[in-house]
């Protein structure tokens, strides 16, 4: 192998490391070729390249590294021991981009790829199970990565590409989302099981304005609906706890704690008395989100088409 001088400027010992990666990474494999053979021709037969870039491709990087990788006899080569330690950590860094590969192609894969899905806490005991049941029927190898939590947390990690697909409430309106509406919630006025409106089916939401209230935080989807169907029926709630679990929000109506809208639950709770508001109408609309111009994989494609064709009949109450 002859050494050959070229233009380009070497790295600097202050080069930074994203410098150094983008140099260097695209010669690694080229490098544990010669070393695996230490025979110059032999590893270009190998990789299928002539032998003149190959030698090149060494050269080049030895001068950037500013360190001999071989010591040449003729046509073979031998590892120098910086050569040794080079290879060790280029044969595990090409292992990890060979594994990474291979998850990737094996997520896309589209009888046995893998989805990354978002949704609400409150369809994590029923509906979402039933969702998957019946997309596996008919796509039974599809792996799923599921994630629970409130509307504006799953947004965040669509917008991150952790997410394919979310199911959140309300249906948002962003520009770098694509949202569909699947269906609606009805929600209920929930109150302790001796309380003054719990004899009563139906109730409207204006005979609940003296009462105290017990809600999510501020920034859930379920605290903006019932801000807003409070104001609708003519008053602000008097806010008297703020939690993160609809499930604790019923635990503290069922103590006496407060009021609360909520969805159904899925098992009834004791304690407490759920309501049909009447006036205004109380609903959720529940949708699916994606980012816009995200590509999807075929498992991802396939299962967003399979929400859609669930429209009006994604929840079962």
């Amino acid at each position: 192998m002859v050494h050959e001088q070229r233009s380009e400027a070497r790295l600097s010992p202050s080069s930074d490391t994203e410098d150094i990666v983008t140099l260097l990474a695209p010669r690694l494999a080229y490098f544990a070729g010669v070393a695996r053979t230490e025979h110059v021709t032999r590893a270009a037969q190998e990789m299928r390249m002539p032998q003149s870039t190959l030698s090149r491709a060494m050269v080049r990087l030895e001068q950037d590294l500013g360190v001999d990788l071989f010591a040449r006899r003729g046509r073979t080569v031998a590892l120098t021991p910086a050569g040794r330690t080079f290879l060790t950590s280029v044969e595990r860094a090409l292992a990890e981009v060979a594994r990474a590969a291979e998850e990737v192609r094996a997520d896309a894969d589209p009888a046995g790829g893998k989805v990354a899905f978002g949704f609400l806490h409150t369809m994590g005991s029923e509906t979402v199970p039933g969702l998957i049941r019946a997309f596996r029927a008919d796509h039974p190898r599809v792996r799923f990565s599921l994630v629970q939590n409130y509307g504006e947390a799953m947004l965040e990690r669509l917008r991150a590409g952790e997410l394919d697909l979310c199911l959140t409430a309300p249906v948002p309106d962003a520009p770098d989302l694509v949202a569909r509406r699947l269906d609606e919630q009805r929600l209920r006025l929930v109150v302790p099981d001796d309380h003054r409106l719990a004899s009563r089916r139906r109730v409207r939401l204006a005979e609940a304005a003296d009462e105290v209230f017990v809600t999510l935080e501020a920034g859930y989807g379920l605290r903006r609906i019932t801000d807003d169907l409070c104001r609708q029926a003519g008053f602000r709630p008097r806010i008297a706890f703020e939690g993160e679990e609809i499930e604790t929000l019923r635990g503290l109506v069922a103590a006496g704690l407060g009021l609360a809208l909520l969805p159904p639950p899925a098992v009834p709770r004791p304690g407490v008395v759920e309501l049909t508001v009447t006036a205004p109408r109380a609903v959720r609309e529940i949708g699916v989100a994606w980012l816009v111009g995200h590509p999807d994989t075929p498992p991802v494609a396939a299962f967003k088409k399979f929400l859609l064709s669930r429209r009006g009949r994604l929840l079962g109450d």
